[in-house]
């Protein structure tokens, strides 16, 4: 929120302007108030380019779609002017989170929850489309929960079902990752493409994780065109609802009013707009507006609210969103849910470091670079791996308690004195950091700044996974608990079955299960939403087993390195190793991508095809198969062999050495090296030290 600037105008039509709200390419959004004091959102057409006729007639066909669109479901339209001066649309100030804000601070929709939502935006777009319009830009950002359940904004690229999309050649016609795979080809469109988009919100809404992911733009589009969604962690019912909206087929996809059927939310379902945590944002933020609206139309008392003080009390509290604005979108806020226990602010992006070449004369061929930052003493020696969380990293401090880092320069950022950090620590979505103290109860942190959060009594021996819904534990009591994130209580506690014996840190969790490994060396998936054995592999291993995955595949090392379904445990395809001996190899902790799964066997880093375990290459630098390996950018790093105080990095394409990184540790006690990457960074852990080197 910014004060008039010169060039501002002071009133558009019956608008005085206050402020501006944000501003984008084409244009302005200003808070703009009437003279019966209400208050809307005002956008505006730049004037230089009020003059170029295509830019002038989109501006007009927005507003025109805009109030053509009568639905309860879609911010209502107040005024508008396409001929004469400066077009504008003025439209109703929307006072709530937009659906991805609201994700973020109050995590992912339960089951009746998401059908309200479901139902409520289906009936939305089948309004929409009885106008003979499409909306074509659908994604959370675009709409806005209010008491009165959601409303769609934005009709910026709205268009007939006949026209042809908005954008020039070369330009991204909607956001990526929620377009339909027609949009993204420049295909025709019509009202199935929304429906799409409708099934990756729906995605997010459900999993906070978004359908379909990539490295980079023309990454996630090809995804959308040929990749399979990522419907890890929505349960089986929904998933089944949700899974034909983004069918690679428009005649395939469902239409909206049967969405509505399909989704069919129990009786009381809309109580979400009403009641709870959301709720109460809600009614806070719309109690801010309608407080500063009476204030500054004069009708409560006391003098007139000046603009320049209305314009400090909606930069103090957020700005409300403003429907249709196209310029982005605005809430307010408040004490109350900024001190929300289970609210907490985005998280920063990750930093990416320089990706060296030697070309550009980074580094000189088999010689190492120097490290990005190190430090040789701050590791506890029981610390667990070094865990990147955007902008910070954190482990176990060489003192006692947990400790974060600056990840590009390694300054102390927090402390957490009261963690036991060999309890492990996970990340929640980037969002929080779980850990454990000395006492067996569960706490939160803000990454980025160690501010504490919710906290739960659990008596917690050990952190083994989480997802978007919860916490998976094992107390001290050897039983498995799973804790809710969105308010901190126990969801479900199981005994561990007989004849697994303790179960050992660390899972994973995501489709719908909570994968783990035993110590007698087996494996065992329980169901998330209420603890029960979902599927078991025995005799794995001899060993602590390291289960990676990768969406809806369970990647395992030991005796052979095997790929299984997560629902059931099914083997997709398993692979063994022998030596030159004839003797059989450990496979060491996998990692997995769309494409790879990467696992040391014997003693050499290896990369085998996802899809069916077919070798692609086998690394030309020796490793420890116990050790981890870790990619990033064009390297693929392992720890040395013991004997070798040192980390190897090889061509992730082809296996060449790249180079061998001496990391010489504490003198002291030799407990041995681990390796983790993150943000085009490998942090190294050798006893009490740590080096973050740089990557090619």
């Amino acid at each position: 929120m910014k004060p008039l600037s010169t060039g501002d105008p002071l009133r558009l039509g019956p608008y005085r302007l206050l402020g501006v709200l944000g501003e984008g390419g084409m244009g302005k959004v200003y808070v703009g108030q009437d003279a019966a004091g209400t208050v809307s959102a005002v956008k505006v057409l730049h004037p230089e380019l009020a003059h170029e006729q295509n830019l002038a007639q989109r501006f007009v066909r927005e507003a025109q779609a805009a109030q053509a669109v009568t639905s309860r479901g879609v911010a209502r339209v107040l005024g508008a002017q396409t001929e004469g001066g400066r077009p504008w649309i003025a439209t109703e100030f929307l006072a709530g989170p937009t659906l991805d804000q609201a994700v973020k601070a109050h995590g992912p929709f339960g089951d009746a929850a998401l059908r309200s939502l479901s139902a409520s935006l289906a009936s939305t777009l089948a309004d929409i489309h009885a106008t003979g319009l499409i909306h074509r830009d659908l994604k959370p950002q675009n709409i806005v929960l209010t008491s009165g359940g959601p409303r769609i904004i934005d009709f910026g690229i709205a268009r007939p079902e006949h026209g042809l999309t908005l954008t020039t050649t070369g330009q991204v016609p909607v956001t990526p990752g929620y377009g339909a795979p027609e949009q993204v080809l420049g295909k025709r469109v019509a009202a199935p493409a929304d429906v799409f988009s409708l099934g990756a919100v729906l995605v997010y809404a459900a999993s906070g994780e978004r359908a379909f992911d990539g490295g980079h733009v023309a990454a996630l589009q090809y995804e959308v065109v040929h990749g399979e969604p990522r419907l890890d962690g929505i349960p089986e019912a929904l998933r089944a609802l949700i899974a034909p909206c983004l069918a690679k087929d428009p005649a395939a996809r469902p239409t909206p009013a049967q969405i509505v059927t399909g989704f069919a939310p129990p009786r009381g379902a809309d109580r979400v707009w009403k009641r709870g945590a959301l709720a109460s944002d809600i009614k806070e933020r719309e109690r801010s507006v309608k407080e500063l609206t009476t204030v500054t139309s004069g009708a409560g008392p006391g003098r007139p609210l000046a603009r320049r003080r209305l314009l400090i009390g909606l930069t103090a509290g957020g700005v409300a969103v403003a429907g249709s604005g196209g310029a982005g979108a605005w809430w307010l806020s408040s004490k109350r849910s900024q001190e929300s226990r289970f609210a907490f602010p985005r998280a920063v992006a990750t930093p990416k470091a320089n990706v060296l070449s030697a070309d550009n004369g980074d580094y000189i061929a088999g010689e190492p670079p120097k490290a990005l930052w190190k430090h040789e003493r701050v590791l506890d020696l029981e610390s667990p791996a070094v865990l990147p969380v955007r902008d910070v990293v954190v482990f176990g401090g060489v003192d006692g308690g947990l400790v974060a880092h600056n990840v590009v320069d390694g300054k102390r950022r927090w402390t957490a004195p009261e963690v036991e950090c060999k309890a492990r620590f996970l990340s929640l979505s980037d969002r929080l950091v779980a850990a454990v103290d000395e006492e067996g109860t569960l706490r939160t942190y803000v990454p980025s700044t160690g501010e504490p959060k919710w906290t739960a009594r659990v008596k917690a021996e050990s952190l083994l996974a989480a997802d978007g819904e919860a916490v998976y534990l094992a107390t001290e009591d050897g039983e498995l608990r799973s804790v809710r994130r969105s308010d901190a209580r126990v969801r479900w506690t199981r005994r561990v079955p007989r004849g697994f014996g303790k179960v050992l840190p660390p899972g994973i969790a995501g489709g719908g299960r909570l994968v783990v490994s035993t110590e007698d060396g087996h494996v065992l998936a329980l169901d998330t939403s209420d603890g029960s054995k979902a599927w078991e592999v025995r005799e794995q291993s001899d060993g602590l087993i390291r289960p990676a995955r990768y969406r809806n595949t369970v990647y395992l090392g030991g005796v052979c390195l095997t790929a299984r379904a997560i629902t059931d445990g099914a083997e997709l395809w398993s692979k063994t190793s022998r030596d030159a001996y004839g003797e059989q190899e450990t496979w060491g902790p996998p990692i997995a991508s769309a494409n790879a799964v990467y696992a040391a066997h014997g003693a050499w880093p290896s990369c085998r095809r996802a899809n069916d375990g077919a070798k692609v290459l086998d690394g030309r630098s020796s490793c420890m198969v116990g050790s981890p390996l870790t990619v990033q950018a064009n390297s693929l790093w392992s720890v040395g062999e013991e004997e070798a105080d040192q980390v190897n990095a090889v061509y992730a394409e082809d296996g060449r050495v790249l180079w061998d990184y001496p990391v010489p540790g504490d003198p002291g006690e030799k407990v041995g090296r681990w390796l983790v990457g993150g943000g085009n960074r490998v942090f190294v852990m050798n006893d009490t030290a740590l080096f973050v080197l740089p990557v090619a």
